[in-house]
């Protein structure tokens, strides 16, 4: 995986806090990006089918009793 190199702005007190619990910064921060990144794709989605939602389509409910079907069963011979 590749990685980049960026700077980000922290409050001092919670640095410190951070610093005096041992706490890894930068996996911290990764941890926080990945959490945001999923929210705002869960938000854009979500934003998406409200733009978009869906409808109702018969064809499910064709397709749906496709399996209802009373035909032979495979290895029968009838």
């Amino acid at each position: 995986m590749a990685t980049t190199r960026t700077t980000f702005t922290l409050d001092e007190q919670l640095a410190e806090q951070a610093r005096k619990l041992e706490i890894n910064m930068s996996e911290a921060a990764r941890e926080g990006v990945l959490a945001a990144v999923r929210r705002a794709l869960g938000e854009a989605d979500r934003a998406a089918y409200l733009r978009h939602p869906e409808e109702p389509d018969d064809f499910w409910d064709e397709a749906q009793a496709w399996g209802a079907w009373d035909g032979p069963k495979p290895g029968s011979d009838g």
